[in-house]
């Protein structure tokens, strides 16, 4: 499989385009996996998430970081940035938010793992952290910790 092939349906990359109005408007692509079979693990990390408080409409704002062993797919990096910048108007709980992005990254991918680690800075004085995984970590992959600190104004 060539790299023309393996990109030749990706609609966003290399054009320009309009962050979605909200997630569910926004369009992930995936892209063949050309190491499929050797197992690795991708990270994306995005300390800059934002989205709006669904009862005040103030913005919350996260430290995101989303480690996946793939299969046979890898998530395109510029649709998952338009993907997650969908929230910036997006009304729901941290835990919603953070829970909504690895649900809809494990439909689209069926990884062989993924975790999420969400890192909300607080509001109200008291920062709420969610975390999710698909199961154990496979034994014959690095797997580096998410080294996000507890907050104390957090970076």
């Amino acid at each position: 499989m060539t790299k023309d092939d393996i990109y030749s349906d990706l609609k966003q990359l290399g054009s320009a385009t309009v962050l979605p109005e909200n997630p569910e408007a926004a369009e992930l692509e995936r892209v063949p996996n050309p190491q499929a079979g050797t197992p690795y693990c991708v990270r994306f990390t995005a300390p800059e998430f934002t989205s709006l408080c669904p009862m005040t409409g103030q913005p919350d704002f996260a430290h995101l970081v989303i480690d996946y062993v793939p299969n046979d797919w890898l998530v395109e990096s510029k649709s998952l940035k338009l993907y997650l910048g969908s929230f910036r108007n997006h009304g729901a709980f941290h835990e919603d938010c953070t829970v909504s992005i690895a649900k809809r990254l494990v439909d689209l991918l069926d990884p062989e793992w993924l975790r999420i680690g969400g890192y909300w800075y607080p509001r109200g004085g008291i920062p709420i952290d969610v975390f999710y995984q698909t199961g154990a970590a496979p034994e014959n992959v690095w797997i580096p910790d998410q080294d996000v600190p507890t907050y104390r104004g957090r970076g």
